[in-house]
């Protein structure tokens, strides 16, 4: 989901989870479902889906590690795409397409005892950091997290293409594609962005 995904919205938990992000590997992926099928109960994806992310644009995945345990609290997952074309939920991609043009953000997931601490944030840079390769990220949004990502310049296009329609509803009924332009600065406000989420499939 993309970069979608997004879970729970700006909340201050009691005690901080200590937990910093890393690369993300194959050995990573069983305990990545885990916390997927806590995150996205209600959008599941394969085993498969993930470790082929993994497999084609390392790069684009990531994983948050507590501290005190080394067990997985979150991850990323993001690669490029051709513009407007994000996969269906719970596809295989099969390659990383010669003309992909578009970043796109998969999924961003915490579990409920890491958010609040700003790691979504750190994470968005860090897929940022990926994306600045090309012109625009794009990511499908649920949980209603479309806020969230809106102060990182993420907005539903004007132009909306049927076909994109059509794969949103494998996303669920509040499913919403967003885009950016990589060249603009996000705007944050005042506060922390400190929403956790799963995006877009998860994002997908």
């Amino acid at each position: 989901m993309e970069g979608g995904q997004g879970t729970k919205l700006d909340g201050k938990l009691g005690a901080k989870t200590e937990a910093s992000w890393r690369s993300l590997s194959l050995d990573d992926i069983p305990s990545l479902i885990s916390v997927a099928d806590e995150i996205h109960a209600d959008l599941p994806e394969d085993h498969e889906v993930f470790a082929e992310r993994v497999k084609l644009f390392p790069e684009g995945c990531f994983a948050l590690v507590d501290a005190k345990d080394d067990g997985l609290c979150g991850y990323a997952i993001s690669h490029p795409i051709r513009r407007r074309h994000p996969p269906i939920l719970n596809s295989l991609l099969g390659e990383i397409v010669p003309d992909a043009d578009q970043y796109y953000i998969h999924d961003l997931a915490i579990l409920p005892k890491a958010q609040g601490n700003g790691l979504a944030q750190e994470c968005v840079q860090k897929l940022f950091d990926v994306a600045k390769k090309f012109p625009t990220t794009s990511l499908v949004s649920v949980y209603g997290t479309s806020s969230f990502w809106s102060r990182f310049g993420f907005l539903p296009p004007q132009d909306f293409d049927h076909t994109l329609e059509k794969k949103l509803l494998h996303y669920g009924d509040d499913a919403t594609y967003l885009e950016r332009k990589n060249h603009e600065r996000q705007q944050l406000g005042e506060d922390r962005c400190d929403t956790e989420m799963g995006v877009g499939s998860g994002a997908s």
